[in-house]
């Protein structure tokens, strides 16, 4: 196996790495400092559609994490992106505090529909009215597809399985545009002038973190936060180059062995 490049970036989970919706992880906000000594750059990557960009940036805020906007690159962005370049007009299945996100982008007569996490959406009435969309032709987008995500009360659905129920009702495949697609990767990593053999990926979530960040040429460290269950690491091949038990023993293992 070839050598591996030096690290010159670091990218990192939000939601179940850093935090648990109001909860940072023990340590979190004095590790990222840590890192930030080093000679990196670091970019926050998150699926996230609960909310917008601007929503995430207060509450890490107020969480102790010193974060600027543009370091964080979300699923919701790589979404826009895609509604601009297609020139479509989606039905937006999103929680209504990620809609900020899509301000400009008309949604009257949809001929797309695009899917995120939105409980108060996932009702029998308009995942009818996506399905017909989708039947006439209406592209379905996902901003991802992840089955579970981690809440203060426990695990609960993220919108994967409803994508998947209006692929299987429709015989269609989504596009996805979010973690773990490659293209998501490479585009967190535009701008840093850092290629992919040159990055590590930490987060809670072994496919869609891990196995994701790997598939794109990166190294992947799973943390035992958040979203994570026992044997995770067994689900993706390559196994994880490395699985710690939080982010703060992710940045010690960068500092002393990565750098």
């Amino acid at each position: 196996m070839a050598a591996r490049r030096a690290l010159k970036a670091v990218l990192v989970d939000l939601s179940g790495t850093l935090h648990v919706e109001d909860s940072a992880v023990p340590g979190a906000q004095e590790a990222l400092k840590r890192l930030r000594g080093a000679p990196v750059t670091i970019r926050f990557v998150t699926n996230t559609t609960k909310e917008c960009k601007r929503d995430l940036l207060e509450r890490l805020t107020k969480l102790g994490f010193d974060i600027a906007e543009n370091e964080i690159f979300t699923s919701l962005t790589a979404a826009r992106n895609l509604l601009e370049q297609k020139q479509v007009r989606p039905l937006l299945l999103v929680d209504d505090k990620a809609l900020p996100d899509f301000t400009g982008i008309a949604t009257d007569d949809p001929n797309a529909v695009v899917v995120g996490l939105a409980p108060e959406h996932f009702h029998y009435q308009m995942m009818n009215r996506a399905f017909r969309l989708i039947l006439d032709g209406a592209p379905l987008i996902a901003i991802h597809k992840a089955r579970y995500f981690k809440k203060k009360d426990g695990l609960a659905l993220g919108p994967g399985p409803f994508v998947a129920g209006l692929e299987y009702a429709t015989d269609t495949k989504a596009t996805v545009v979010g973690k773990p697609e490659k293209t998501f990767f490479l585009e967190a990593l535009r701008g840093t002038d850092c290629a992919p053999e040159e990055a590590v990926m930490i987060g809670d979530d072994c496919r869609d973190d891990v196995g994701g960040a790997q598939n794109a040429g990166m190294r992947g460290i799973l943390v035992r936060t958040g979203k994570y269950r026992p044997a995770d690491e067994d689900k993706i091949n390559p196994a994880p180059y490395l699985t710690c038990e939080n982010f703060p023993e992710a940045v010690e293992h960068i500092l002393e062995h990565l750098l």
